[in-house]
């Protein structure tokens, strides 16, 4: 029996990929560095900025010493266009609330670091239904590694099998597979609504 839905959040609570995307741009573009639409895509889509960053030394020849500052920046960046953009979803305000109302643990797990997480959430009006938020910083090793959800797991106290996650990228996927958790991707934060998540937990339910 599914105990837990656990999200991650870019792409799947918030419709925040192009913002990141957006906000490392520009800062990488002070230093005349850019990230093309298809490597974001294929890439660096869902992993911790300091991991694109190595990316980007490792195949592109960004200074080391730069990465410090340009995820400053980024940061900066980035809360700056979720103090304009980020705003509740009814959808997901629904989907939470009757989730909760229902008895089910509710958390967050992301790849971004934890300020990011914490004002998303809040200016989402999401964050009263959480039991948990955990951030990039909250572990040693970031997406696609399962850490942050095995985690998560732990501190709901639950097992893999009494959670679902909700997932939409490539490196969250793989986490969450990883973690021995059950899984539903969606496309977009519109997948993300009380119908498709207790029509994903019956059919686990029955199965189980």
């Amino acid at each position: 029996m599914i105990k837990a839905v656990i999200f991650d959040m870019d792409g799947v609570l918030i419709e925040a990929k192009e913002w990141h995307y957006e906000a490392l741009n520009k800062s990488l573009n002070l230093f005349g560095f850019n990230i093309d639409r298809y490597d974001h895509l294929t890439k660096f889509d869902g992993l911790p900025t300091k991991d694109k960053l190595n990316i980007l030394s490792a195949e592109y020849s960004l200074p080391l010493e730069l990465h410090s500052f340009i995820n400053e920046m980024k940061q900066q960046y980035t809360m700056d266009i979720v103090h304009a953009k980020c705003k509740p979803m009814f959808i997901h305000e629904y989907a939470l609330s009757k989730l909760k109302q229902q008895g089910y643990k509710l958390a967050v797990a992301s790849n971004s670091i934890k300020n990011t997480v914490i004002t998303m959430m809040e200016k989402a009006s999401l964050d009263s239904y959480l039991n948990v938020m955990l951030s990039n910083q909250d572990v040693t090793k970031g997406k696609p590694d399962p850490e942050i959800y095995i985690k998560t797991i732990e501190i709901l106290q639950l097992t893999p099998e009494e959670c679902l996650i909700v997932e939409d990228n490539e490196n969250g996927i793989k986490a969450a597979k990883a973690s021995g958790a059950h899984v539903l991707v969606v496309s977009d934060v519109t997948d993300v609504n009380y119908r498709n998540i207790t029509d994903f937990i019956n059919n686990i339910n029955l199965e189980g």
